[in-house]
């Protein structure tokens, strides 16, 4: 982790600006097709959820932005970031699963499938990292919804970037996925997640390149 120097820092006026916001969020939504995707995913007996936590947690450590936190007021950057899910668990409550981010599609999947089935026997609201390196995730599989918004803390700011995708459904030759993705607009804008979208849609596009 490393702290930002604000002097010299490109993003400093807009970082004060947004910082002086008593709710400094935005988060867009937007469908993503997973019609190369998911067949591969179903062929490969890859759990569904630990392939999008993996996605997410790719694209998200290939932008900066992402990886940055507000920390006591100061801007830092985390060297690598790590997904967090919540896991429906018995009696319809959801646990936490966090998975150490791992590069490799494979290895990250089968250890997050792991996790997962660890974290329904022993489900909890713990988090195994204890700082903010993480990206907040969930699933809402039953609706395939057009905007969401995370619960957030106040005080102090909370800075994580959240995510959050739906039911996938059929639209003309189409197979969509909304994504949801929330961040703290201090550290980034609408370009960011912008980019955000077009390069976790090109992986779904070539699950060839992950699945090997």
């Amino acid at each position: 982790m490393k702290t930002i120097p604000l002097d010299g820092w490109p993003r400093k006026e807009h970082y004060l600006f947004f910082q002086a916001y008593d709710y400094p969020y935005f988060s867009l939504c937007a469908d993503m097709d997973i019609g190369s995707f998911l067949p591969a995913i179903k062929k490969g007996g890859i759990s569904f959820t630990a392939a999008v936590m993996y996605l997410i947690a790719r694209v998200a450590n290939g932008i900066p932005e992402f990886r940055q936190r507000v920390r006591e007021a100061a801007p830092i950057e985390h060297p690598v970031v790590h997904p967090s899910a919540t896991i429906l668990s018995r009696d319809d409550l959801f646990t936490f699963c966090t998975v150490h981010y791992d590069p490799d599609f494979r290895n990250f999947t089968r250890r997050a499938e792991e996790e997962i089935e660890l974290v329904k026997e022993q489900p909890g609201l713990k988090e195994k990292i204890q700082d903010d390196s993480m990206l907040f995730m969930t699933s809402i599989p039953w609706v395939s919804f057009t905007s969401f918004h995370h619960p957030l803390r106040l005080n102090p700011a909370d800075s994580v970037p959240r995510f959050a995708w739906g039911k996938y459904h059929q639209e003309g030759d189409a197979l969509l996925m909304p994504l949801s993705v929330q961040g703290h607009h201090a550290l980034m804008d609408g370009l960011h997640v912008g980019r955000f979208y077009q390069n976790f849609q090109r992986l779904l596009d070539h699950p060839d390149s992950l699945i090997k």
